[in-house]
Order: structure tokens, then sequence, then C-alpha cells
């Protein structure tokens, strides 16, 4: 069900499913109906409007379809968006302007910051700018101590001042973050009711810290309540102007959202933590992978999601994909449960250039969607990936996504040729084979970064290259990793958007609880798991998730004494036995350190609960295997590399291309949503579930 072509296509089976990805270039969306069948379409986003682009690939949708627009909503059962709005607002300083409460003594905590740098050897870069300024950073007399109790009563009359500084200073939004307010929220709850009292607004935009991220750590907690202060103001009217917006459109049911946990959540529990929605669309990846994990019939896979601006790669390792506890935005910290994504400036409207002293620089900086690479004849003039990627053949001159961007080879030949190699003095193949492979560098790390940095043999995992540029680095990039094969989803350009259509409905729920592992109350610590798991329990069944349809889960956060960060174990079954959990603690420990203690004293920081509501999986699609060999619909002098320079390639339709075909390189592959690159000691196959494998020659390690 492609969309590129103006022909209408035969209506799905009711009900489907739709699933959008907002990115910074384009908006993705995919339809799967009741039998599997999928339709995927691309449109250019509009970061000034992300919501018409939503409504832009859904009119896509409906005309593809010959559907109204209207029935085509009907029919969803299950609408998911993930976005880069949340990202997006904190990278470009666009958030609200807030204001901080907080004890009295503690009014710079913000800004001190906790005085740890990434590169302790880069002493002069400036921290990212603070969010609230010390103007707006106000301190109330009161304090709960270390154990919970209070030793010195709320001020509230500094409270009443502090709000009425704020209303002359045009605050938009509060954040509250008191000491030691994890273990005991009153104070907390009785400013917020300050906040939103006194003849205020009631929906007034208020972010209290023991309800965002109720954890130790006063730096990390009030970080992240002011971030979510910052983004609830942006976030959330346009989520909500969205959802009316589709509702009114024909949608009979609220939309769901993808989270930084790679789960599902209501608009109205985002509402409450929209710092939640931070890394929303890569956070798809997880349910993306669990499919891909399911159809390769592998468990250790890493994917690179390659779009227009970034490069996204994610671990699933024996068919987990970890969660970190913590992770920073443009220089901001955020203490939120997370998929474990690491993120470089590698895509392919990432641009080129050459500095004063010679040297050729590719990235972090993008195009964006408009003006984009040079070649899409939208105003761009600085060389980028894409306009290399024309240049040596491996991408098709002419229209794309439907008709949506045009390339040109003759303007990205041009750009090339005038900035990159005639400052270089070299030819202008050599100019953009430089590009690409500076390119596929910056990947390479990152896959490192996200594998061996984390105590993972790359050379045991398959390679999953999605995104619309991913298939033509895959690749490469594996056979530097020394994987085995490369994994090419058909789907690969939609990546994301696939993801969010497999993705659970998930709550996590955490309780500060420090005791020492050998000693703690077996009733006490029950009880704590007992609390969290009704909260995990009520949010589900309130989601209309049965107790046949849900899944509760228990961890435990660790640490030797002594240690200032803990590590997460999952506890086996439902019972607490503390020589599993040491043992599983010390063999984690032993991964990421390369050493562990045993005997040595552990102590417990905190309990965890994850409920996960569990969304009907989609029915697959049987695909028919091919019979002939496929014909290639064209050849073309393609550019290998150094060594073999241009080389007549093979250039097949993925649509003529079936179960159980087999190809020899080197050859290319057009596939709607993307093109696959193969190179001449590559052979490629078409698996039994459609999608396609690269059998990379010379690579070593497993799948």
């Amino acid at each position: 069900m492609s969309p590129q072509s103006a022909t209408n296509r035969s209506a799905p089976v009711a009900p489907w499913r739709i699933g959008v990805d907002v990115g910074g270039t384009f908006t993705d969306m995919v339809l799967a109906d009741a039998t599997g069948a999928t339709g995927v379409f691309k449109v250019p986003s509009e970061p000034a409007d992300p919501g018409a682009g939503v409504v832009a690939a859904l009119e896509m949708a409906a005309r593809t379809y010959d559907l109204g627009l209207a029935r085509l909503l009907h029919d969803c059962t299950l609408f998911v968006h993930g976005s880069t709005i949340a990202t997006n607002t904190i990278l470009e300083g666009k958030g609200a302007k807030v204001g901080l409460l907080t004890t009295e003594g503690f009014r710079d905590s913000l800004e001190i910051r906790r005085s740890l740098r990434d590169d302790q050897w880069d002493h002069r870069r400036p921290y990212a700018p603070v969010l609230v300024p010390r103007s707006r950073r106000l301190s109330v007399a009161g304090r709960i101590d270390r154990n919970g109790t209070e030793v010195a009563p709320l001020e509230l009359g500094d409270v009443e001042a502090a709000m009425e500084t704020f209303a002359a200073e045009g605050v938009e939004a509060v954040a509250i973050s008191l000491i030691n307010s994890f273990l005991n929220p009153a104070h907390e709850q009785a400013c917020a009711g300050v906040a939103r009292g006194n003849g205020r607004d009631n929906d007034a935009w208020v972010s209290v810290s023991s309800d965002v991220v109720p954890i130790m750590g006063e730096y990390e907690r009030t970080s992240t309540t002011v971030v979510n202060a910052y983004l609830a103001p942006r976030v959330i009217p346009y989520l909500r102007e969205l959802n009316a917006r589709l509702e009114q459109l024909g949608l009979p049911r609220p939309i769901l959202l993808l989270q930084s946990n790679g789960g599902a959540i209501s608009l109205d529990q985002a509402a409450e933590r929209p710092v939640n929605l931070t890394i929303s669309g890569p956070a798809a990846g997880v349910g993306a992978l669990g499919l891909m994990g399911r159809t390769a019939g592998a468990d250790n896979l890493i994917s690179m999601e390659i779009g227009g601006t970034s490069c996204d790669v994610t671990l699933m390792s024996d068919g987990v994909v970890p969660v970190v506890d913590s992770f920073a935005i443009s220089g901001y910290h955020l203490a939120i449960p997370a998929v474990d994504i690491h993120t470089v400036g590698a895509g392919g409207g990432t641009i080129a250039r050459v500095d004063s002293g010679g040297m050729l620089h590719v990235g972090p900086a993008g195009a964006g969607a408009r003006p984009g690479p040079v070649c899409y004849g939208l105003d761009g003039t600085e060389p980028t990936v894409t306009d290399a990627q024309l240049v040596l053949g491996r991408l098709r001159p002419g229209p794309y996504a439907g008709g949506s961007v045009n390339l040109d080879e003759g303007r990205a030949r041009e750009v090339i040729e005038r900035t990159i190699a005639r400052p270089l003095g070299i030819e202008v193949d050599a100019a953009a084979a430089g590009i690409i492979r500076i390119l596929e560098q910056n990947i390479l790390h990152a896959v490192e970064a996200i594998s061996i940095e984390r105590g993972h043999d790359p050379r045991r995992f398959t390679l999953v290259a999605a995104g619309g540029a991913g298939p033509m680095h895959g690749a490469p990039v594996g056979r530097a990793l020394g994987c085995g094969r490369v994994y090419v989803p058909r789907q690969a350009g939609v990546f994301c958007a696939v993801g969010m259509l497999h993705s659970d409905v998930r709550q996590d729920y955490l309780q500060v609880f420090l005791d020492d592992l050998d000693t703690v109350d077996h009733a006490a610590i029950e009880a704590g798991f007992g609390r969290l798991e009704d909260r995990a329990t009520a949010a589900l069944e309130a989601g209309g998730f049965g107790p046949e349809r849900r899944r509760i889960e228990r961890q435990i956060d660790l640490r030797y004494r002594a240690q200032q960060w803990s590590i997460r174990v999952d506890l086996r079954g439902a019972d607490f036995a503390p020589a599993a959990v040491r043992s599983d603690f010390e063999a984690e420990h032993e991964r990421l350190f390369g050493h562990s203690q045993p005997g040595g004293a552990v102590e417990i920081t905190s309990l965890r609960v994850i409920g996960t509501g569990l969304i009907e999986p989609l029915a697959s699609a049987a695909e028919a295997p091919g019979t002939a060999a496929p014909e290639p619909v064209a050849r073309r002098a393609v550019y290998h590399d150094d060594r073999r320079g241009r080389a007549e390639t093979a250039v097949y339709a993925g649509a003529d291309l079936r179960p159980g075909h087999r190809l020899v390189g080197p050859l290319m592959v057009e596939e709607e949503t993307t093109t696959v690159f193969v190179g001449p000691d590559d052979a490629l196959e078409v698996d039994p579930a459609n999608n396609l494998v690269i059998h990379l020659n010379g690579a070593g390690g497993g799948t």
C-alpha cells in the first residue's frame, strides 16, 4: 500500500490502528488493518504547527484509500502519537516562564547543579543556561528532615508572597521542590494548594516534585520538576488541541502518547507529567524492536534509526531493551525512566562543511525540514548527506514520498563541488564519498557507545538498519562492527511509527526505600511493593485493562555501601529473595564495571513497580513466496568505495522482491520509504516475514 501513486488503493479492512510520528523533517503515519496489511504515508513536517503535518498525513491516507477522512478516523480503534515537540521546546529554548518555590537555604541548588562535567578536561565550556533565574527562585520557611518528620512548620505567608512576586513577573508555570519531600510531601502539597487557589485558575500550571519525580537527589528532582513546568504550557495545549481536532474530524476515542520509557499513556496522564514525553518518538523503537525480534527470530538486536536530522541507536539484549533512570537533554538533567537511546546528529539532512584549516566536518547541524538538502530545491544552500548520496548514484533523482520532495542531482553536484571539492582540491565523487565516510564513522561511534560502553559485544548482535536513511548505511556500519548480518525492515522509513502500533501502555511507580539487603524487614518491603502495585493496578483498570490484559513487574535499586549510584535489578517472581537479588545485582555490576564485591554490604535505595497494559497483538499479513527471479528495474553507475569507484549496479523495486528471493551484490533496492544499499561482497535475502536481510561477507560475529 504505497502513498506514492495517485491510483486509489483498495480500502483497508476495519477496524484499524494508526501510528503517527512527528519528526524534525517528516511526519510518518502507518495504518495497520484487521488483516495485518499496512499502509505507509509520509509528508513534510510543519515545525510551526506539528498538528498540521498529522492531519496532512491522514488526508493523504484518506485519498489513497478513497475514503473520507471521517470514515478513516471513525474506524480507528487505536491512535498512538509520538512527537518531538517536547524535545524541540527544550532544544530551542521556547518553554514557559517558570517560577521555582524551594526550601529556605536551597534557592541556588538548581544553578549549582552537581558540579560534574561530561568531559572533565573541558573546564571552559559553560553549563546550559539555568531555566529559572535567581529572581524567580524563591524560598519558603519550613523543613522536613531526613526521616520525613516536620521539624519546622511551613510558613504559608512566604508562599503567598512568592505567588504575588510570580504574578508580577509574568510567570506562566510554577515548580515546587522542597527538601526531603520524597519522604513527606505535606509541605509541597500545601504550597500547591496556595498556588492553585486564592482566586487563581484551578488549572494553573503547577508542577510538584513529589508528584512528578519523588526521588532522592535534590538537584535531579528539582531539575526534572522545573523542566516539567517549562514544558507543560507549550506541550499540553498542543496535544489537547490536536486531540480535539481529531475528535471533531471523526476519531471516536482519545489519542495515546508515547512516553520516554517506550510505553503509551493517555492524554490526561501525560498532562500531569509532560516531561515524560521528552523522547516520545525515538522511544517507540522498543515496540519496533520487539516486532523485529519476533520476525527475525533474534533476541539480540541493535537498531540505528537514521532520519533527516539524527541517528537514534537502541540495543535489545536477550529480548530486553534497557531503561535508564536519568538522562540529559541540552544540558538539562531529567530523572525519569527512559529507553536507553544514544543519539547523534547524523541524518540525511546533516550538513557538511570545510573549516578554515581545510578539515572536512559532517554534522551535527542539520538542514531540517525546510530548506532541507540542496537537492530538494527549497532554497537550501549547504551540502548535506542526502546530496552526497545523490551524487554517488545511491539515490535516484526524481520524486520521493508521494511527490512531496523532488531530488535534483544537478543542484547536489554543484553545491558539493563548490563548497567541498574545490576547497579540498579533490574530485566531486571523492568529496561526496568523504562526507559519507565521516558520517558512518560518527554512526559507528554511536553504536559502540550503546554496546561496547555498556558491556555488550556488538559482534553477537544483528544490526537493524531503520529510518529513511538507515538502510543506506547499514552494510558499511555493520561490517565495521563485526556483525554477521543487517536486518532491514520493509517499513524502515517509518520505523518508529510502526513501533507505536506495537507499544503497550506502561506506568512506572517508585518509592524511596532505604535499608540493608541482608537485614531488611520482609514485611516492610512487601508492604512497599504492595502500595506501588495498588497504584499501578488502579491506573491500568482505569484504562480498561483487566487482569488478563495487564502485567505487574517488580524491580529494586541497589548499590554497594558508600556508592553514589544505584543499579536496577528485576525481581524473580513475586517473592523477595535476598540471595537471588544479591546474585543478580553482582552479575549486573560485573557486566557494567568489570568487577563486583562478593560478600560486600549491599543497600536498597528504591522500590519500583512497572504496570503494563497489554495491547492486543496485530494480525500478521500472509506473504506469498517469490517464484520467478526478480529483474532489475534499472541499472546505474553507483560509487562503492575508493578501491572500486563507480560500477554498474542493478536497481530493484522493493515490491518485486518476495520471500525466498536471494540476490548477490552490488545492488540497490528502492522501497517506498527508503533505499537499501548492498555492497559488492554482500548478499541480500528476503526472509519469510518479507523483510530484507543483508549477509555481510567477511564480517565476524553471530546473530
